[in-house]
């Protein structure tokens, strides 16, 4: 009975991981792709991502830079220009040509308690705050969201890690072992 227990609770730990990211994958496809409602399942996402392709491609061309003047209204309306900086600049630093994420720290916190993040900034005193302080952004574990805190620069310690194996581990809660993310870079690269 105890290998039958065993060999159900191995079976849950492959299906579940698997299970949960195919049903977040559909899930999101169907969302995406009922943006545009047409009646062929799969084209709303198909023309949506074209449309983004393409804003993208004129975006970068100067006529249609002046043409455009929507990010210029939305900078200038002050709730909606925090909103929209806010979740730009956000996106960049993930995905932009500015990324952000690229310098993982781990933070000493009161006591003994220490946690991993991100330098944001490095320059804090266009907002008063002196020089000998940092920006670090400390993700959520099982979260898209984080703090932004501000720590003195003696405070921090540089790893020597991947970006993306760190922000893994953390979003994980630590589960994921740095040596199944270091095996999953060699694989990638071969």
């Amino acid at each position: 009975m105890k290998k039958l227990l065993a060999y159900f609770l191995q079976g849950l730990l492959y299906t579940i991981p698997i299970a949960a990211t195919i049903y977040v994958v559909i899930e999101a496809i169907v969302l995406i792709d009922g943006i545009i409602p047409v009646e062929v399942p799969g084209l709303g996402i198909v023309i949506l991502l074209i449309a983004i392709t393409l804003i993208g491609m004129l975006g970068s061309t100067i006529i249609v830079q002046q043409i455009f003047s929507l990010e210029r209204l939305l900078d200038r309306i002050p709730l909606i220009k925090i909103i929209y900086t806010s979740v730009k600049d956000l996106l960049s630093a993930f995905v932009g040509k500015k990324k952000r994420f690229t310098e993982p720290v781990l933070v000493k916190m009161e006591g003994n308690v220490e946690r991993l993040g991100f330098i944001t900034q490095t320059d804090l005193t266009d907002l008063g705050i002196s020089v000998d302080k940092i920006g670090v952004y400390i993700p959520f574990s099982y979260a898209v969201t984080g703090n932004l805190i501000i720590v003195p620069k003696n405070c921090v310690t540089p790893i020597n890690a991947n970006s993306a194996d760190i922000m893994k581990f953390i979003i994980s809660g630590g589960v994921t072992e740095l040596d199944e993310l270091e095996e999953e870079q060699e694989e990638t690269i071969h």
